[in-house]
């Protein structure tokens, strides 16, 4: 079997606040959750039903699934021939171990074109490494062209979702800004532009139009890389992706090297369950495929960036390595609990919701405290399992996860919390001590709810304490029985 290339740096995410911290400040944000709840509940019933639809739905589970653990598997032998499938094809293929590499290719092929401007396909790779920015600091303008990514993008802010990234705005606000801000980075929004979606649409294609025609150089991802044909595939809804994909004379795809299917037979399993697990639709409305150069249509050039950043780490993991499987469909996302009430930026990173629970702590490891939080930011009630199209088992990872940061002494206060009660559950005599304390606490507290207790500010901001109860059990039957 063929060796993956060897990272050497730490893989690189942008840092964000703790989840417990970002939770707090998205549960009392009641507009986002309301827009959260809204766009999830819609999303959720319209897959429910195509699902239905489908009599051999869990036998395609199955397919993508083994499709995805065989490339898996066999991961170095497969980019090798994807490389050279490319390479045949006219394509350059470039390694990238971490997003410093793969982002001085992008600058570097992009400054020897001579342009301050690229056209970007919707991809969480790009964002991953954090493209866009060091795109900006070589002076190069990267401008987003998915209608929900040119949202976020105007408004400065970070994508929440994966598959609709700005599902925390509403119409409203989107209006607002369009007329705010389209003017200051190309054809200004019409004065009497309204909410209705169709005029934010058109709002939005007249504002990209003139970009996709001056482009010279064209930036997507891609959701499948076919080995045996050397076949890159973009599914989307809105046929901006194929304006970049067609139209410039470069093309600059950055693909996370997990996206390797083995063969063309491979991608039809994939390409019924992404629809209907992502958008409920039965089939995508774009499906753009190219394998390298043809003479006269398409770009001229094209590179394929091949992204690590810490993938190969989660490859070593025999059990881990199934969170690998995912392809960014959402439906774990929109079955959540927690992700419907807290969103997405709440999970410190561009994979939100349970898969970004358990692939952040996995790519980036769990020495912070954002990554030991987050295997935590579950109620582990299996719906994300049940939503799955690839089968991951977010559940057992999770648990997984969480043994690891308990024996590396992540969450120490609640590793103290937990061995104090163990200490005090252990002994009879240490427990009704802790018993008559409680009771009596209890009655000082009285009928009074217990908002806030020193040295748990943080746990108590958003829940309150239990009232201890006034008398136990045993002080109850000795009471009542006369027997103690």
């Amino acid at each position: 079997m063929s060796t993956l290339p060897v990272q050497q740096t730490s893989p690189t995410f942008v840092g964000m606040p703790s989840f417990p911290e970002a939770a707090r400040e998205a549960l009392a944000n009641t507009q986002q959750r309301d827009n959260l709840r809204n766009a999830t509940h819609t999303i959720r019933a319209k897959r429910a039903a195509v699902v239905a639809e489908v009599p051999e739905w869990e036998s395609l589970r199955v397919a993508g699934a083994d499709a995805k653990d065989e490339a898996l598997t066999h991961l170095g032998d497969y980019l090798e021939q994807l490389e050279a499938s490319l390479t045949a094809n006219g394509a350059t293929v470039h390694w990238a171990r971490d997003a410093d590499e793969a982002n001085a290719i992008v600058v570097e092929i992009a400054r020897a074109k001579g342009v301050d401007e690229v056209v970007k396909v919707k991809s969480m790779a790009t964002q991953e490494i954090e493209l866009n920015e060091a795109l900006e600091a070589a002076g190069i303008a990267a401008w987003e062209t998915d209608l929900a990514e040119l949202i976020v993008q105007l408004f400065g802010d970070r994508p929440s979702h994966i598959l609709v990234p700005a599902i925390h705005r509403n119409r409203t606000e989107i209006r607002d800004v369009f007329l705010r801000e389209m003017a200051k980075v190309g054809r200004p929004a019409p004065e009497d532009l309204t909410d209705e979606p169709a005029r934010l649409a058109e709002a939005a294609r007249l504002h990209l139009r003139e970009k996709f025609l001056r482009a010279r150089v064209a930036v997507s991802g891609a959701n499948f890389a076919v080995a045996d044909t050397g076949t890159l595939v973009v599914v989307e809804s809105e046929g901006n992706g194929r304006m970049c994909l067609t139209l410039p004379e470069t093309l600059i795809s950055v693909v996370g090297i997990e996206k390797v299917l083995p063969t063309w037979d491979d991608l039809a399993p994939m390409l019924q369950l992404l629809p209907r697990s992502s958008t409920g639709e039965r089939m995508n409305p774009y499906t753009t495929m190219w394998s390298g150069v043809h003479d006269g249509d398409g770009p001229q050039e094209v590179h394929v960036v091949l992204l690590d950043n810490g993938r190969s780490h989660v490859l070593a993991d025999t059990v881990g390595r199934q969170a690998l499987r995912c392809i960014r469909c959402s439906a774990c996302l929109n079955v959540c609990p927690v992700y419907e009430r807290t969103g997405g930026h709440a999970y410190g990173s561009v994979y939100p919701g349970p898969i970004g629970a358990v692939l952040n702590p996995q790519l980036r490891g769990t020495a912070s405290e954002v990554d030991q939080s987050l295997p935590y930011a579950s109620s582990l009630c299996g719906a994300c399992f049940d939503a799955c199209p690839v089968r991951i088992n977010i559940p057992e990872l999770l648990v997984e996860l969480r043994g690891t940061v308990a024996e590396q002494g992540g969450h120490r206060a609640e590793s103290a919390a937990m061995k104090a009660a163990a200490w005090v559950l252990s002994d009879p005599r240490r427990l009704a001590v802790a018993q008559r304390g409680a009771t009596t606490a209890g009655r000082l507290v009285g009928d009074r709810t217990v908002r806030r207790v020193p040295g748990l500010g943080a746990w108590t901001d958003a829940r309150d304490v239990p009232t201890p109860p006034k008398e136990t059990f045993r002080q109850w039957w000795a009471r009542e029985r006369g027997e103690s």
